[in-house]
C-alpha cells in the first residue's frame, strides 16, 4: 500500500521550508504535529532530538526520516518536507538532505510503528519516486503525489 493518507494530512505538507539546523526542522515539525494533534511541540522536538541522538536518520540518497513515539496519539502520523536547500544531517551517505518525512507513533504502537516506518523507508528508497517527489510543482502536488502513488505508478 503506497497511500499515505492515513498519514499525512494535506497541511502536513511543507515544501520551500528554509532552515539550516536539525533543532530547527524538528521544531518545524514538531509544530506541524501539534496542529494536527495536539501534542506537545515541545516533547515532540525533544523526542525527535532524543532519538536523533542514537543515529542519524538521514538514510542516504538526500533522504531523512525522523521518528519517535508519543504519549496520546491515537494513530501514527507524518509530516512531509521539501527544503528549499539541502542541509547538513549526517546522513550514512554523508550527502545533505533535502527530502524529510517526519513519523509519530504512539509510545506503545510497537509493529504499528514499525510496519508504518517500513512503508515510509520502502516509498522513499524509490528514486523515480523521489524524482517527482523533488519535480513536484506545489504543496497539493506533493500531497497528491503521496495519496495517489499506487494508481499513478499503476497507469
Amino acid at each position: 500500500m503506497t497511500d499515505f493518507s492515513d498519514l499525512l494530512r494535506p497541511q502536513s505538507v511543507v515544501t520551500g521550508l528554509a532552515i539550516a539546523t536539525k533543532k530547527a526542522l524538528f521544531q518545524h515539525i514538531a509544530a506541524s504535529i501539534a496542529d494536527v494533534t495536539g501534542a506537545d511541540a515541545a516533547l515532540v522536538a525533544t523526542r525527535l532530538a532524543a532519538r536523533e541522538k542514537l543515529g542519524s536518520t538521514g538514510f542516504g540518497g538526500g533522504v531523512a526520516i525522523p521518528h519517535a513515539k508519543l504519549p496520546d496519539l491515537d494513530a501514527p502520523v507524518g509530516v512531509f518536507i521539501r527544503l528549499a536547500q539541502p542541509m547538513a544531517f549526517q546522513a550514512v551517505d554523508d550527502l545533505p538532505v533535502d527530502l524529510v518525512f517526519a513519523l509519530l507513533s504512539p509510545e506503545r504502537a510497537g509493529s504499528v510503528h514499525l510496519k508504518a516506518l517500513a512503508r515510509v523507508s520502502r516509498r522513499m528508497r524509490d528514486r523515480n519516486f523521489l524524482g517527482k517527489l523533488r519535480g513536484a510543482g506545489s504543496r497539493d502536488a506533493l500531497y497528491a503525489l503521496f495519496t495517489t502513488a499506487e494508481s499513478r505508478d499503476a497507469a
